[in-house]
């Protein structure tokens, strides 16, 4: 068995202070009356466990495939995209309910190119390509990607020093960004606070995406290049074997509506994977953490253009169409200690994974 990749994200707990430049819009722009259900912008969004289990939605196959992939949410879909590009055509993803219904439909689809790694960034860039581009070309479908831009707000020296050094990487990818006085991020975001800044670093190119539309016109091209996707296949276990030096490989994944013969399997099931894995003798590296967001009604000054902000210790603050999206950490963040079952993902909730894993196990 073998892991592929890992990537290893550890959350920041500490209380933030109470000031914040992000959380300073004046009261009057905000609506004095509590939301309503009926009002919140993800109301169509909001995935409900309304439809019956009526059988897959496409036959399995009969035949062996080169590898599954179980979970369609956003690393799910990439991976078979990805897997069809690359001429591996024989491979099917396999989604328990609809594509996105886990944690991936309530993210906020923020894409942010500098980092401190070069192979995130070079990473970053690869997938900006991907949505912006290469997929309307692919398939003739939006991704609702919005090229808003990115802002990383400094509050002293040492943080801008550090954010000079990010631009400095990503000019070797040619990722344009520019250093902003508190007078020019006060231009560019009027609604924002400034007084107690040092300076921010400014990404025009970032962007923001719709997590349904991209997974959806990601299976698309997949399909288009012969990959299989199935939706409501829940995955009830994974068959192993030994081989002559008596390490386990993988022989097939059993679902409630058949058994397909795979000598690969990708874990893409997100907060699950640990499940999924504890199927295939796999011990997954991964906690959940509770976590939320707080959806604005609309506020006056901002628009589909605004950039999204990001301060260190804090949650990003984007824009989703005519409302405001922020989050922030809490100090009684604590771990999901249990599995969670699936009717978790169809409440409006929100899960944070901290240690985000791909996992292959194969021949």
């Amino acid at each position: 068995m073998a892991f592929l990749g890992s990537t290893v994200r550890r959350m920041v707990t500490a209380v933030r202070p109470p000031r914040s430049p992000l959380c300073r819009t004046p009261a009057r722009s905000c609506s004095s009356e509590p939301t309503k259900e009926k009002s919140v912008p993800y109301e169509k969004t909001l995935k409900q466990n309304d439809r019956a289990s009526s059988g897959p939605t496409k036959p399995l196959p009969r035949l062996a495939t080169n590898a599954v992939v179980i979970g369609g949410g956003s690393l799910g879909c990439q991976t078979i995209y990805h897997l069809a590009k690359m001429g591996m055509t024989n491979v099917v993803l396999l989604e328990r309910d609809r594509l996105t219904a886990g944690t991936t439909w309530h993210t906020a689809g923020l894409l942010w190119q500098l980092r401190p790694s070069d192979v995130e960034v070079e990473l970053l860039a690869h997938t900006r390509n991907v949505i912006s581009k290469d997929l309307e070309e692919e398939t003739g479908l939006h991704t609702g990607w919005i090229q808003n831009g990115g802002l990383f707000i400094a509050s002293n020296k040492q943080r801008l020093d550090e954010y000079k050094r990010l631009m400095s990487l990503g000019k070797v990818y040619g990722i344009e960004s520019h250093v902003l006085s508190p007078a020019e991020t006060k231009d560019l975001y009027p609604l924002m606070n400034v007084d107690d800044l040092y300076g921010t670093l400014y990404v025009p190119k970032d962007g923001t995406m719709d997590p349904a539309g991209t997974c959806t016109t990601l299976t698309r091209a997949a399909s288009a290049r012969g990959a299989t996707v199935i939706e409501n296949c829940p995955v009830t276990g994974i068959q192993v074997r030994a081989d002559d030096l008596g390490i386990k490989r993988v022989k097939a994944v059993e679902t409630a509506h058949g058994t397909i013969e795979t000598p690969c399997v990708v874990n893409c099931a997100g907060v699950w994977a640990t499940k999924l894995g504890d199927m295939a003798g796999v011990k997954v590296p991964l906690i959940a953490m509770h976590h939320a967001y707080v959806v604005t009604e609309r506020i006056e000054g901002i628009q589909v253009r605004t950039p999204s902000a990001l301060e260190q210790g804090t949650e990003p603050q984007t824009t989703r169409g005519r409302w405001s999206l922020c989050s922030s950490p809490h100090s009684d963040i604590s771990p999901l200690m249990h599995v969670l079952s699936p009717v978790c993902a169809l409440r409006p909730v929100c899960v944070c994974v901290c240690v985000c894993v791909c996992v292959c196990v194969c021949v």
